[in-house]
């Protein structure tokens, strides 16, 4: 077994605490997607709180190259985050320019070998900010308790996430307008938090969608066949959907040169299709999903005899 396996089954069996030299240390299991493979990989690492976000350092030890999970997490923002015994969902988005230098100090004067750190290699140890992926408060439904309630709370995360991604564009871009002279643009430098949080979108929305397609459409067109047309008008929408995301993609490829208007234009016309989509598929389908509680009941057991 090896070092990080022992420490993370260490972590799991007592409510986030381990020993060694990590012991009084605060610890928390980050989860991300291989950028390269599309597995999952988990990683213990050191964490400092800054408010309701966690941040996390990509010290490496001080090693010249960043470790292999900010790789992972630059090309899947979407991660699983345990601290103690609470286990959640965080879009992974690494600070920029000033920001990020605020945030290490924070992080130093919390646990100063990360100046260490810095001061053993020529690169700049990335600071990750880890936010929770949740609604925020007063959005989506009171409580989930039905396959209705969690598709409005998705709809309602995806609604949130687009509408920061276009206050976070329009900031980045208006910071470009006012620049003058030779250098990098002025504060806020989103350049790389916008791409994150858009890749974060564009990934939990592709899931939400493959989820649709392949299991809550083919079961629900057995109970309800006079939502066939629904379902059908749904799926182009998907297809649609998907194309756009691609051609937003291909302009994130580099955000800090991108044309302001085409990429407003696009993103624009992603928002404008997902809410006439999310509308349609709520009126549609939440009447019908209302009668299927959530979370779904586990199968049951087999019987000793192998019979169901």
């Amino acid at each position: 077994m090896s070092f990080n396996q022992s420490v993370i089954e260490e972590f799991r069996s007592h409510a986030g605490k381990v020993g060694g030299p990590f012991a009084g240390s605060d610890l928390l299991l980050l989860t991300t997607t291989g950028a390269r493979t599309g597995r999952p990989h988990t990683t213990p690492l050191g964490h400092v709180a800054d408010g309701d976000r966690l941040l996390v350092v990509g010290s490496n030890l001080g090693a010249p190259v960043h470790p292999a999970w900010y790789h992972n997490l630059l090309a899947h923002p979407l991660v699983g985050v345990e601290v103690g015994t609470e286990e959640f969902q965080a879009v992974a988005v690494p600070a920029e320019g000033a920001r990020r230098d605020r945030l290490f100090e924070l992080v130093v004067r919390a646990a100063p070998g990360y100046g260490t750190y810095q001061e053993a290699t020529a690169r700049v140890l990335p600071v990750v900010v880890l936010e929770r992926s949740r609604v925020p408060a007063g959005e989506g439904p009171a409580e989930v308790t039905t396959l209705a309630d969690k598709i409005l709370e998705v709809h309602t995360w995806l609604r949130h996430q687009l509408r920061q991604v276009s206050a976070e564009t329009d900031a980045h871009f208006a910071a470009r307008a006012a620049h003058r002279g030779s250098g990098e643009p002025p504060a806020p430098g989103l350049g790389l938090q916008i791409r994150q949080h858009c890749l974060a979108f564009c990934q939990a929305l592709e899931f939400h969608h493959d989820g649709e397609d392949g299991h809550v459409f083919p079961v629900m067109a057995g109970y309800h066949p006079h939502l066939v047309g629904a379902f059908e008008r749904l799926r182009e929408e998907h297809r649609t959907i998907a194309a756009l995301q691609g051609e937003l993609a291909a302009l994130l490829a580099d955000i800090g040169t991108a044309d302001p208007e085409r990429f407003r234009t696009e993103l624009a016309r992603m928002s404008k299709e997902l809410t006439a989509h999310f509308a349609y598929e709520e009126e549609q389908l939440l009447p019908a999903l209302a009668e299927v509680p959530w979370p779904p009941a586990p199968a049951p057991a087999p019987a000793p005899d192998g019979t169901p």
